[in-house]
């Protein structure tokens, strides 16, 4: 599913413990660290969304997070074209994305990164809140940034 813009509608997950570090997972198959993240289906809600993403991804229920916030609109990336696959649709740009803040409930050994057929993460780890920014790839750098620094203030502190 693509706007007219040419973004596949996405969400985002920010999911912090009880210090306020984040849940930074590593790729399968590369050296890249990133936060989970996934399309959202047709007819789906975001928070729909988040929910199947999360469970996929990072093998976590609505009954391990609380939802902390999330951001007011869509935060967009631009994918390059080294990224994009010859197949796909020519009008495709990249993601748009709602980003929400989670707060880990549940313990680190509900954490399952092999919970579909095609696991998106191989390892993870908390990080301090701050730093994906600089580790992130290039193109998702301002999103991240954006999305941390707005959801900043719901943190406990």
């Amino acid at each position: 599913m693509i706007d007219r813009d040419g973004y596949r509608p996405n969400v985002g997950i920010i999911l912090t413990n009880a210090e306020d570090q984040v849940f930074w997972a590593r790729r399968c198959r590369c050296d890249g660290w990133q936060f989970p993240q996934g399309g959202i289906q047709r007819k789906e809600s975001v928070e729909e969304a988040l929910f199947r993403e999360l469970y996929e991804e990072v093998g976590l229920g609505s009954a391990q997070v609380e939802i902390r916030g999330r951001t007011r609109g869509w935060l967009h990336y631009d994918l390059p074209r080294a990224y994009q696959r010859p197949s796909g649709p020519r009008r495709f740009r990249g993601q748009k994305q709602v980003w929400f803040l989670l707060r880990f409930t549940g313990s680190e050994a509900d954490v399952r990164l092999d919970r579909s057929a095609s696991p998106e993460f191989d390892a993870w780890r908390w990080v301090e809140y701050w730093s994906p920014i600089d580790a992130i790839v290039a193109f998702k750098r301002k999103v991240y940034e954006s999305a941390l620094t707005e959801l900043a203030p719901l943190l406990k502190r």
